[in-house]
Order: structure tokens, then C-alpha cells, then sequence
């Protein structure tokens, strides 16, 4: 394929794979409570459902890159294709937690393949100049899997049962793959590189650890002593890890990257933001239904304005960061970001459903500028050769933030509801609104990474050329 189709279609062949991913997350995420009263379990409980997945892609994604490098992007994303379809339908079959927990791990290595080799590939087929008009393309379609996903769960689940949202991965998965197969450009590594096993053994096992103990920390399954010995141990992994890559020719992930000053301010001080971000997918259906007594449908509704809006921004964030700079743009709406946030923790029985729509509207609106922002002076300054190990680090950094946030949210959640059963909506929705302060809080301070950024950073990246924006579509 020459480089004008590989340009032509590419955005559609990544936006399909994000579109599947994101409809599947937005969709379980609305399911959680009635999940649990099928599996007669908590819905706080549940989290593992939610946590495992992510927690198989934060762990899965470092050697994402060495397959790409080693195997071929096309036959890489191909395969990761096919694993999610299969770990899907191994959902829906589930029979409990621990089924549907293993199933929800396989489907989380699927991912791990194809988010970042979906975006390799686009840094790979687009110079710098045209790099944040074709993430934004992809990212547009993409979206129109948190629109539709909440309200897809919502009907599934009142009409039908939580095992069938599940089986709608399986045709989308399988245009996902007749595309690829056919416009999916085949790019492999310079040089051949051996896979760094012990810092995957490392690097995998303390991350693992350390999300399985902010897990079952917030249930108090563990005692203090136990929780502070297994807390030693991750760091001692993570730590160990820093030490093997010093010096480990070919390291599974290498920081030295984090010498580029707008990478590391991008995946330091986006891992802080995307914290304070990601426990909301759980907690906001939780509120809802829960806590204000929605049925599943229109808990699912009130989550759509905030993708309405992330696609909204998605239009205009080139001229915003054009207009301000990246500086600017993300330490201001990191701010709002955790002001929006706090909103959250003065919902309850009686607000009205239109102050909610407002505040779904807004963190939709300022958190698709944020990651547009964060997505793309990531690889600013990275070299053609480090494109492969740098999309590893961010997407492996993002996911794992991602689990962080939800365990968080969760964590406090738990704390402050103690011994409270889950079914007293007044005591679970003060927990809740505790949890949302404490995001808000995180986020907020993640706004302060952001000011080691210089007024020029990103402007490879913002003056694209006008002509050459619309040959990502």
C-alpha cells in the first residue's frame, strides 16, 4: 500500500479498534450493578471486573512495542483484534466473578496490542505537522463509543441481561479485522531486539501487586502488617526494574526518554491527571443508580453528554492549543478539570437532571482537550527510531493511571461507607461525594507538573499545514 491510502485509511482502521474498546469499557461500566445482583456480589466488589482489564493492559502494553518491532504492526494488530473478539464472548458466558475476572484479563491483553500499536502506527504514517490533526480524527469516531455505550448498557441491561452487552464486540471486532487485513500498513523495527524477560518479570509483577493491594486495601481484607510487607515488596520490583534498565541493553521500557523534558512532563504529569480522572466511569453509574435511584437506562443517558461534548472539543482543540499553547492550555484546564470534578459531590436526590447534564457537559469538554493535549506533546521532541518505545511507555503509563484512579475512587469510597451496607443509598452516596472531592484534589495538583513546559513546546505540532489536515479523513 502506497502512503497516500495508508493516510486515506488508516484513521478509520484505528478509530474502529477504539471504537470497540471504548463501547466495551462505557457499556460495563453501566452494567456494574446489575452485574451484582446477578452474581450476588457488592457492586463495590465489582471493581475487579473493571480493574482487572486495566490492570492486563498496564501490565501487557510494555511488550507491545517489541511485537510490533518484531512481528509486523499489521499481523500484531490483527491478532489483538481477534483475542478481544474471543475474551468478549468469554465474557458473556461467564458464570461468576472469578470466570468473568480471568475473561476480562485475556480480554485486557487483547487491548494491550492493539491501542498501541493502533497508535504507532499513526506516528509512524504522519510527520509531526499533521500528527494532532490525524489523532484527532481517529479520536472522533472513537467517541462514538462513550455515546452510545452507556445508553446501549442502559437498554441491554432493562431489556435483556448483562451477558449481552458483551456480544456486541463480536461483529464490530470482525469488521476491525477485515479492516486491517486490507489497509493496515506493516511496519516493523530497524533492528531486531531480544525481549527484556526479567524486566517484564519485574516491571509486570511490582505493578500487579501494587494495583491488587489498592484493590482489596479499601475492603480491608488485609491487616496493616500484611498490606505494609506486600507494599515493600512492589516497590522493591519497581524499584529493581529502575535498576536492571540502567544498564540492560535493550530495556523493556527505556527511560531514558524521560530525559525529553515535554515527554516527561507529558506521562508524569498526565499519570497524576488521568488519577484523578478514572475513577469516574465507575463511580458516576454508582451514583446514579445507586445513589439517586436512576434506572440503568437513564443512568446511561446522563453519561452521554460528556462524549457529546469530548467530540465537540475534538473539532476545535487545534485552533485552542494554536490560540494559547500547550503550556497554557493544560495547566488551566487541568484546574477546571478538578473543579469540575468536585461538582460531583453536591449531586444527590432532588438536584435537578439538567445541573448534571452541565456538569457531565463540561468535564466531557475540558477532559477531550486534556488528552488531545497530552496525547500529542508526548511526541513532540521523540526521534522517527524511539516512536515505537515511547507510544509503549505513554500507553502502558496512561493505563496504569487508569487503574490507579479507579482503585482510588473505590478505595475511599469504601473507607468512609466502613461497615455500611452498600444498599443504604444516603450513607453510600456521602462515600461517594467523599470520593469525588478526593479525585478532584488529585487533579488539581497534577496542574502544577505543567508549568516546567516552555511557551514553544508543541509548536511543531500545532502550526500543521491546512492542506495536508484533511488528508487524515
Amino acid at each position: 500500500m502506497n502512503a497516500d491510502a495508508a493516510k486515506r485509511y488508516l484513521p478509520w482502521v484505528v478509530a474502529t479498534t477504539l471504537f470497540m474498546e471504548q463501547l466495551d469499557s462505557t457499556v460495563v461500566n453501566t452494567a456494574i450493578p446489575a452485574m451484582a445482583a446477578s452474581l450476588q456480589v457488592t457492586p463495590l466488589s465489582l471493581k475487579a471486573v473493571v480493574t482487572s482489564y486495566i490492570l492486563s493492559l498496564a501490565v501487557s502494553i510494555p511488550i507491545s512495542g517489541w511485537m510490533a518491532d518484531r512481528f509486523g504492526t499489521r499481523r500484531v494488530f490483527m491478532t489483538a483484534i481477534a483475542i478481544f473478539t474471543f475474551a468478549s464472548i468469554l465474557c458473556g458466558l461467564a458464570v461468576n466473578s472469578p470466570m468473568l475476572v480471568a475473561a476480562r484479563l485475556l480480554q485486557g491483553f487483547g487491548a494491550a496490542m492493539m491501542m498501541p500499536v493502533g497508535r504507532l502506527t499513526i506516528v509512524r504514517t504522519y510527520p509531526k505537522s499533521e500528527l494532532l490533526a490525524a489523532m484527532n480524527f481517529v479520536i472522533i469516531p472513537a467517541l462514538i463509543g462513550p455515546l452510545l455505550g452507556p445508553t446501549i448498557g442502559g437498554l441491554i441491561v432493562h431489556w435483556l441481561t448483562w451477558r449481552d452487552i458483551f456480544f456486541i464486540n463480536v461483529p464490530v471486532g470482525l469488521v476491525a479485522i477485515c479492516l486491517a487485513h486490507r489497509y493496515m500498513p506493516d511496519y516493523r523495527g530497524d533492528q531486531a531486539r531480544p525481549l527484556d524477560f526479567i524486566g517484564f518479570v519485574l516491571f509486570g509483577t511490582g505493578v500487579a501487586l501494587l494495583s491488587w493491594l489498592l484493590e482489596v486495601f479499601g475492603e480491608h481484607k488485609l491487616d496493616v502488617t500484611s498490606a505494609s510487607v506486600l507494599l515493600f515488596i512492589s516497590c522493591a520490583l519497581l524499584g529493581a526494574y529502575v535498576w536492571h534498565a540502567k544498564d540492560a541493553p535493550f530495556p523493556l521500557l527505556r527511560l531514558a526518554l524521560f530525559k525529553i523534558r515535554t515527554f516527561r512532563v507529558s506521562v508524569l504529569g498526565g499519570f497524576v491527571t488521568r488519577i484523578g480522572v478514572g475513577g469516574l466511569p465507575f463511580l458516576l453509574p454508582l451514583l446514579y443508580q445507586l445513589g439517586l435511584g436512576l434506572p440503568a437506562w437513564q443512568s446511561g443517558l446522563l453519561m452521554m453528554p460528556s462524549a457529546a461534548a469530548a467530540m465537540g472539543m475534538k473539532v476545535i482543540s487545534a485552533r485552542v492549543l494554536g490560540r494559547f499553547g500547550y503550556r497554557r492550555v493544560l495547566t488551566v484546564n487541568t484546574l477546571l478539570i478538578g473543579l469540575t470534578i468536585s461538582m460531583y459531590a453536591f449531586v444527590e436526590q432532588g438536584t435537578p437532571l439538567y445541573v448534571i447534564v452541565a456538569i457531565s457537559l463540561c468535564l466531557g469538554f475540558f477532559n477531550s482537550l486534556q488528552f488531545s493535549s497530552m496525547n500529542t506533546i508526548a511526541y513532540a521532541d521523540v526521534e522517527g527510531p524511539d516512536s515505537s518505545m515511547a507510544s509503549t511507555m505513554a500507553s502502558s503509563m496512561q493505563q496504569l493511571s487508569m487503574s490507579f484512579g479507579l482503585a482510588a475512587g473505590s478505595l475511599v469510597t469504601g473507607w468512609f461507607l466502613d461497615d455500611m451496607p452498600q444498599s443504604n443509598r444516603v450513607a453510600l452516596t456521602s462515600a461517594l461525594h467523599h470520593a469525588f472531592i478526593t479525585l478532584a484534589v488529585l487533579t488539581v495538583l497534577s496542574s502544577f507538573t505543567f508549568w516546567s513546559l516552555r511557551k514553544s513546546d508543541g509548536e511543531a505540532i500545532i502550526h500543521s499545514k491546512r492542506p495536508d489536515e484533511r488528508s487524515a479523513g
